[in-house]
Parts: structure tokens; C-alpha cells; sequence
């Protein structure tokens, strides 16, 4: 039913638009206005209005922008129409400075897409007197960009003038999509035309980017493009100014095959699933690149692409997670709001401006699941635009989805995009759907591939080197349904009956509708999501035994085979494991300086593993833990008031633990230690004793005590504070370098019974802006700072190794998980 209902009405919008583009774009607009029926052009009496002008080049960008959804139209004429006015009235000798991201991703794409559809014989939109002039026009187009890389760096400027160039004092900021995701156009014109030039320059930039990633494998989003450092606030996300970098990094892969793209994609999504993705796996936060930490809950418009993005990895499950939140927010508000707040869950900027991301995600989970479940979302999303940005002359952008102010203003990817994949959402039958080449859409939504005459194929040395690959792409498991005592019952069912699904609506403040309320049960419950980790680190050795990592493992320790490695000694080797896409284990992906490639074994030829270990097993101390810091009550309002700017009520912080006093990774119900334990613990100071290196003057009650480190000893601290009733410490460290606080045996026998009191050390930076809130939460009534340890975060920090025998072979298990490319010799 949705189908016979939804596609005329679509398809009678689409096609209602093409003479506003034909008549607005050309000769010399580059997108509509449709309030006001005319085109809009650059600002040129205010240059510096970039939010303007970054898209505009005075070159027709929508007419440029639409030439390949004319292909996903079925729509031949149209397309010859189009093009021949891209050749009649677009030239690219103009005095404007766009933005080379947004240029390259709209105006070059949509060239190199119609050039091809226009050149390939034996399909509908081959013109017989077509002779390559878009290409030419594409050409030409490239060669005026190439001027904006002349960088130290290879790193490009942001914006570069069509006619003169880089101009003096041009920015020497830029963000990392808008660098880094300019392979997929720049390396197919490269291709096309046999000049190298350009995929020189895009590959250049791209790994400029990510030979500067953190140790923990995160990019950051914005970088100065002279010197190469990251510039702060030092943030990464999946959204605006992140985004399509990731994107690019799988795509080029996809169409040409090279490998190094690939290695970056599995890495770069490992880390980003590892440090951004939240505990309950249902949304992404922004974080610091070096330490994980939560920088701010904030979720905006532009990373809703990412679901579809993990369709395209083969990760269907986790995609199906991600796009619940932002379907969520769409009910919520009928479109997509720039900006959510996830922590008070209200949007904090309300413009919609007609958006393709999470449209495009819809789609691709679509053709991954067939569930009726996506199209009935994106009938929701064809009614909404309908009633709200609909008018005479297209589509308008919405300035405030509160009270449906309109913008006049027509973003050209609302047709290259926007309107391309709800079209091709319903339209089952699309000759794109039956194409299992290795075409891709761009971030611009365009479609482009490569002639296999200009694929690079893999030289044998490489080839060798990576030996035999077994990439994942496991099938879409559909729902089904259990029995109240955990049994499945047989039955099928839709995405819509997931056991999170209620959760995710409660996870944005959304109300109950009809539709939720059919599905519900007397029997049921509402599950709060579980994740395990899907990618850490452990430092291996015989007994989990706590023990120096070696940075360097010789030959005697690790040596290279024809199919991937063996290790003759574990001791101190550091593996990286990553969680496999078929949920079936994981893989070790690097074992200390070395890669380990997807098709390669990790052989294990380490007799220490089979010594009997003692019994009862020795107890493993986590070296860190994660603490979320937040407030038992907090108004909004009060976040306005001076001095209280930087605070937005809840934060997730690495900690150091000691290694002696309570074991923080033993926190349960039977357990006597207190320090952090589910609800939460408040945290006190006290001003009179800031050292702790003193009998206190007050009983904590069960509280936990900040301090700061320095003139005692930390054992000292934490005796003190338990002398005083409080359940442990928090100690700021004057530096931030990891220091597990430790103690002599006699010491710590000397101290008497602390398992009941635990302490913990804050890096100098994080301990200040823990400090500042406690603070401020006294001087301005916020309530209660409060702090929790996330058990779940800090489960996986180390592992025991076990050689448990598989059901195909012998394989290595860390606590309980099979690694899957590992095999025992023994």
C-alpha cells in the first residue's frame, strides 16, 4: 500500500520541478529561490559572507548538481536538455571564491556523472553527438582548483578564486571532510583524462589527514594546512567537518580497489565505534581525539548519513541502531533540526534546509533489510516535506521546525540528493537496484564509476604481501520473536519490533504514538541496550599477568609467514583487537608494530600458554577506568549564568587506577566498595585539607573526596579519607601522564583493611575541569556532582588469554571470545 500510494505522488513532485531548473538555473544563478520565484546568484556586495558564497560560483551549480537525477528520473530528454544548457551557458572563468570542498563534490561530480552517462553507449542516456565537452568543462575546472593545494602540507586551502587563484590572506584553516574527501571526483577526472595531477593532490591531502591521526586513531576536525597540527578544541564525531572523510576512505575503495583506502576505513571506523559510539551503541558523541573523552553530547543533521555509511561497511546491525535515534528526532519534530542536545534532549538550532543524510541512510538500510519498516519512514519524510516546504516554485528550507518558517532558499542537493534517494526508495524497479558494479554515489549524491581499462590492478608484491583477503559482509538477520522465558517462537518479524525500538524513543523524549502503542505487550519489557566493545587494546602474556608492553618485538618474538604471523613469545606484545562485522568473535587486526590484514592467521607457538595456572585464577586490575561526572539535579537555565558557560552537566572522564584498596572492576550488589558504584557517588571537597595529607574535620558519609596530589604518599590520602567515612578518593594529578598509583606489601599491611575504599587519579586537564565543577556547582546551586564508574566501558581493558579449543581448530580466546584468525600450534 505504501508503495501504489507514495511513488505517483513523488514522482508527479520530482518531475514538477525540472522547468524551475532549466529557468532559474540558467544562464547565470546557481540555485533557486522558490518564495520569490528567481534565482540566486553570489553575494557580491558582501565577499565575506561565505556561508553564502561558499556554494556559490556563478556557474549554474543547481543545473550542474541535477544532471544525474535526471538518470535516476528515467528521464532521456530531460537529461539531453539539460546538458546541452550546461554547454550553452556554464563557464567556470569567473571572478568568485567558492569553497573547494563544496565545488569539487557538487559542480566537478556532477560534470564527471554526466559525462558518463552521456558517453556510455548501450543505455538511454548515450547522446550520439555528445563529444566529451563536459569533460573538457571538468578539465578546465580542475585545473582551477589544483592552485589551492600548493601547501607545505599538500593539505588545500579552503576556497580558492576561479580566475586568480589563492588570494592574499586566505585562511589557513580547513576542516577534514572538506580536505579529505575530494579522492572520489578529483582521482576519476585524473582517470578520465590521463593527467595524474589531480588524484596526486587528492591522495596527498588525504593521507596528509590521516598519517596525523591521535594514538588512539581518531582525526581531528579542523587543521592548519601550513604546519599540519591539529587546531582546537581537538574534537573528532561523525559529523560536520568529520563526515565524508570516512566516507571517501571506503568509497575509493569500493571503486578502485586500492587497498590502503580500505585499511584506513577498517581502522578509522574501529576507532570511531570504539571512542565515539555510546555505551548503549544507539548514537555517536564528540570526543577528544587523544583520550576518548566525551567533549560534548551534541548530535547534528549531517551525521545521520552515517547508518548508511555502515551499511556499505557490511555492518547492518549496528546501522540499524544508529538511524533509530535520528528516525526518532524526526518524529519528534517532523524533519531534521541542525543540532540535537542529547543530553537534555532538545534540539538547540531548528533549521531544516531540506537535508539528504538521513533520507540517504533510510534508503540504503531499505535495499540492506527489504522491511516495510524503511518505507514507511520515508512516507513519513515524503509527507512532511510536502506539507511544510512545498510550494509553487520547489522546495523550500525550513528556518525554525517549530513554527515552519520558511527559507527562500532551494539548496541544489535537495534535488541531487535529497529528493534522488527518496525517489529510488520506492522505485524497485530502478536500473540502479539491478547495477552490481562497483558504482558509487558520492557525498553530493552523484553516481560514478571507473572503465575497468583505468583500474589499477594490485602489484604482485603487494598481493603477496596481503596474501589471501576474506572481507565480511555478513546477511541482513531479521527480528524474531521471543517468548517471554528468552525462546525464539519461529516467527519473522520487522525492524519495528526490535526490543530497542522503545528505548530509542525514549533516548530523544519522544511521547508514545498509536504505531508504538500497537506493538506493545502486557508481557513485555523496555530493554536497555547492552554493548560490548568493539574494538580494544590488551597487552598479551601468559596468565593475563600485568606486565611492560615491548614496543618493539624482535624476530624471536614475532615472525611474518606466508598467510600472516607467528608468535613464538606473547610476553609484552600488544594486540588490537576489533570486533568481526558477522558477530561471530573478533580478529586481532595489529599485534604490536604490525598490521594484521583481513584473510591473514595470527599463529601461536607460545608453550608458556599451556603452564597450569594456579587456582584459584589470579584477579586482573584494570589500569583505567572510565567515570561519567554529572549532576543529580540541574536546570538548564542555569548554564547561562556568568561563569558557568564551559559546563553542559555531564561529561565522561579516564581515570588511573591504583593497584591497591578496592578493585573498581568487582563493583556489584555483593560487593562491600561503594566508590562509584551504579546511582552514582557525590564528590566533596574539602578546602580546609585540599592535599588530604591530613585528619579531616568532617564525616564524608559515604561520599567520595577530591583532592590533589602532592606532600603525602597516595596510600596516605586514601587512609585518611577512609578514616573520615568517605568511600575513596579522587586525586588530581599535577600532570598527565597515566601513573597507576602504587604501594609496598608492607604499606599497604600497614594501612589496615581498605577493600572497602578505592582511589583513582585524574590527568592534570580533566582534574581542573572536574575541579571547576564541583566549584561550581556549590557557588551557583546546581546540586549534586556526582560521578559513576562505566563498567561497561572499562570490562574489556584486560583480558586473560585462554588456548580453549574451538569447534574447527584450536584457536586463542580472551575472556570467553573466540579471536578468530588466531591459530595454536601447540
Amino acid at each position: 500500500m505504501v508503495l501504489t500510494i507514495t511513488c505517483p505522488t513523488l514522482s508527479r513532485w520530482t518531475r514538477f520541478a525540472h522547468p524551475e531548473l532549466v529557468l532559474f538555473c540558467a544562464p547565470i544563478y546557481f540555485q533557486l529561490s522558490p518564495l520569490s520565484c528567481t534565482g540566486r546568484g553570489p553575494d557580491w556586495e558582501n565577499p565575506a559572507n561565505i556561508a553564502h558564497n561558499d556554494v556559490s560560483g556563478n556557474y549554474s551549480l543547481t543545473l550542474i548538481d541535477v544532471l544525474d537525477t535526471l538518470v535516476v528520473l528515467d528521464d532521456p530528454p530531460g537529461f539531453q536538455n539539460a546538458v546541452k544548457n550546461v554547454l550553452d551557458w556554464v563557464s567556470f572563468d569567473v571572478n568568485t571564491k567558492p569553497q573547494v570542498f563544496e565545488t569539487t563534490i557538487r559542480v566537478l561530480g556532477g560534470l564527471l556523472s554526466g559525462h558518463m552517462f552521456a558517453s556510455q553507449p548501450d543505455q538511454p542516456f548515450y547522446l550520439p553527438w555528445y563529444r566529451g565537452q563536459l569533460l573538457t568543462m571538468a578539465y578546465d575546472l580542475g585545473n582551477r582548483l589544483l592552485p589551492a593545494f600548493s601547501t607545505p602540507t599538500g593539505l588545500p586551502f579552503a576556497r580558492v578564486n576561479l580566475r586568480y587563484g589563492v588570494q592574499r590572506g586566505e585562511s589557513l584553516e580547513t576542516c577534514t571532510a572538506g580536505a579529505g574527501s575530494l579522492i572520489l571526483e578529483l582521482a576519476t577526472l585524473s582517470r578520465l583524462t590521463g593527467d595524474d595531477r589531480f588524484e596526486k593532490a587528492a591522495y596527498k591531502a588525504f593521507f596528509a589527514l590521516w598519517n596525523r591521526r591521535s594514538d588512539i586513531g581518531l582525526v581531528g576536525n579542523t587543521i592548519n594546512i601550513w604546519t599540519g597540527t591539529w587546531t582546537l578544541p581537538e574534537v573528532t564525531g561523525i559529523g560536520a567537518g568529520i563526515d565524508s572523510f570516512y566516507e571517501y576512505a571506503l568509497k575509493w575503495y569500493v571503486m578502485s580497489g586500492e587497498v590502503e583506502f580500505l585499511d584506513v576505513w577498517h581502522e578509522g571506523y574501529a576507532a570511531v565505534m570504539r571512542y565515539a559510539r555510546s555505551p548503549d551503541g544507539h548514537w555517536f558523541r564528540n570526543i577528544n581525539i587523544h583520550t576518548g573523552d566525551q567533549a560534548y553530547a551534541t548530535i547534528d543533521s549531517l551525521s545521520a548519513f552515517w547508518p548508511g555509511l555502515q551499511v556499505l561497511g557490511g555492518d547492518v546491525q549496528n546501522a540499524i541502531k544508529s538511524h533509530m535515534t535520528y528516525w526518532n528526532i524526526w518524529r519528534r519534530h517532523s524533519g531534521l533540526p541542525e543540532v540535537w542536545d542529547a543530553h537534555f534532549l532538545q534540539a538547540t538550532s531548528f533549521q531544516y534546509p531540506l537535508r539528504p543524510e538521513f533520507v540517504e541512510s533510510t534508503w540504503y538500510l531499505y535495499r540492506a533489510t527489504r522491511d516495510p519498516y524503511y518505507l514507511n519512514v520515508g512516507e513519513r519524510i515524503l509527507r512532511d516535506l510536502i506539507v511544510r516546504a512545498k510550494v509553487d516554485c520547489g522546495l523550500t528550507g525550513i528556518q525554525d521546525l517549530r513554527t515552519n518558517v520558511r527559507d527562500d532558499r532551494m539548496e541544489s542537493f535537495a534535488l541531487s540528493e535529497t529528493l534522488k534517494y527518496l525517489y529510488l526508495l520506492f522505485d524497485e524497479d530502478n536500473p540502479l537496484h539491478k547495477d552490481d558494479s562497483h558504482y558509487v554515489f558520492t557525498t553530493e549524491g552523484h553516481i560514478l564509476s571507473l572503465p575497468k581499462e583505468v583500474l589499477k590492478p594490485m602489484s604482485r608484491t603487494r598481493r603477496k604481501m596481503r596474501g589471501e583477503e576474506n572481507h565480511q559482509c555478513p546477511l541482513y538477520e531479521p527480528v524474531q520473536d521471543l517468548l517471554p522465558d528468552g525462546t525464539i517462537n519461529g516467527l519473522i518479524r520487522g525492524v519495528g519490533s526490535r526490543a530497542d525500538v522503545d528505548y530509542a524513543r525514549y533516548l530523544v523524549g519522544l511521547r508514545s504514538q498509536a504505531l508504538d502503542e500497537h506493538h506493545w505487550s502486557p508481557d513485555g519489557w523496555c530493554t536497555v541496550p547492552e554493548v560490548d566493545l568493539y574494538s580494544f587494546d590488551f597487552i598479551m602474556s601468559p596468565g593475563g599477568k600485568i606486565i611492560p608492553e615491548d614496543p618493539n618485538p624482535g624476530p624471536l618474538k614475532i615472525k611474518t609467514v606466508a598467510d600472516g604471523f607467528i608468535i613464538h613469545n606473547v610476553t609484552g606484545i600488544r594486540a588490537h583487537i576489533v570486533s568481526r562485522l558477522d558477530r561471530k568473535g573478533y580478529d586481532i587486526t595489529k599485534l604490536g608494530p604490525h598490521a594484521v590484514r583481513t584473510g591473514q592467521i595470527v599463529y601461536v607457538n607460545d608453550s608458556a600458554l599451556w603452564d597450569p595456572l594456579p587456582n584459584p585464577r589470579p584477579t586482573f586490575r584494570s589500569q583505567d577506568v572510565q567515570l561519567r561526572i554529572f549532576l543529580d539535579t540541574f536546570d538548564p537555565a542555569l548554564a547561562a549564568q556568568p561563569g558557568a558557560s564551559g559546563f553542559n552537566g555531564e561529561t565522561y572522564v579516564k581515570a588511573y587506577t591504583a593497584q591497591f584498596g578496592g578493585d573498581l572492576a568487582a563493583l556489584d550488589a555483593s560487593n562491600t566498595l561503594r566508590f562509584g558504584y551504579w546511582e552514582g557517588t557525590e564528590v566533596q571537597r574539602d578546602k580546609s585539607n585540599p592535599l588530604g595529607c591530613k585528619p579531616y574535620e568532617t564525616n564524608f558519609n559515604g561520599n567520595a573526596v577530591l583532592v590533589h596530589r602532592g606532600e603525602c604518599a597516595f596510600l596516605e590520602k586514601l587512609v585518611y579519607a577512609r578514616d573520615a567515612g568517605a568511600s575513596g578518593v579522587i586525586v588530581v594529578s599535577d600532570e598527565d601522564a597515566p601513573i597507576n598509583p602504587s604501594a609496598s606489601p608492607a604499606e599497604i599491611a600497614a594501612a589496615g583493611d581498605i577493600s572497602d575504599v578505592a582511589l583513582v587519579l585524574l590527568p592534570h586537564s580533566v582534574g581542573k575541569s572536574v575541579t571547576a565543577m564541583v566549584d561550581a556547582a556549590g557557588m551557583f546551586g546546581y546540586g549534586h556532582v556526582m560521578f559513576a564508574v562505566d563498567t561497561e566501558a572499562q570490562a574489556w581493558t584486560e583480558g586473560v588469554i585462554d588456548p580453549t579449543p574451538g569447534e574447527s581448530g584450536q584457536i586463542l580466546y580472551i575472556n570467553g571470545h573466540p579471536l578468530l584468525n588466531t591459530r595454536l600450534m601447540l
